[in-house]
């Protein structure tokens, strides 16, 4: 199987770590390559113009379930021209009693070359195949909800 990796790196940089004293802010790093500015949401204190382990968890599948919607699609003969996507998690809390991103909604807008076209139940369908095949969906299970435009 495969090993996909990051690195993380965090320096404290307030004289002692306390709590609710220090920043959480961070790098990723991806492919030895790209840097990504990482912090705790801007609800428990982080920077809002640095991404968060939620946005990141939501890119994350909105990413996989678009890529598998499109190699089922090229499967299929549909010819999609674009694909957007407005992913967004949702925190509160579990059966558990814990905090958790407990939803995230996947809101796809596909556009196909001009003079094809699918019904609506048709692409329906095809959007929950590719939810039922995508990686990532399959490890969050039941927290994703599909709301197609």
């Amino acid at each position: 199987m495969s090993h996909l990796a990051i690195e993380l790196h965090w320096q404290r940089t307030e004289n002692e770590l306390q709590t609710g004293k220090f920043s959480n802010e961070h790098t990723v790093q991806y492919n030895s390559t790209y840097d990504v500015q990482v912090d705790a949401a801007p609800d428990w204190g982080g920077d809002a113009a640095n991404t968060n382990p939620e946005q990141a968890l939501a890119s994350a599948l909105s990413s996989c379930h678009m890529m598998t919607f499109l190699a089922l699609s090229a499967k299929a003969g549909w010819p999609v021209a674009s694909y957007h996507d407005y992913a967004e998690a949702h925190l509160g809390k579990n059966a558990k009693g814990q905090m958790s991103v407990t939803r995230i909604d996947l809101n796809p807008v596909v556009r196909f070359d001009t003079g094809f076209s699918v019904d609506a139940e048709e692409l329906a369908q095809m959007q929950d195949r590719a939810h039922r095949y995508c990686f990532i969906a399959n490890t969050l299970a039941d927290s994703v909800e599909i709301n197609i435009h």
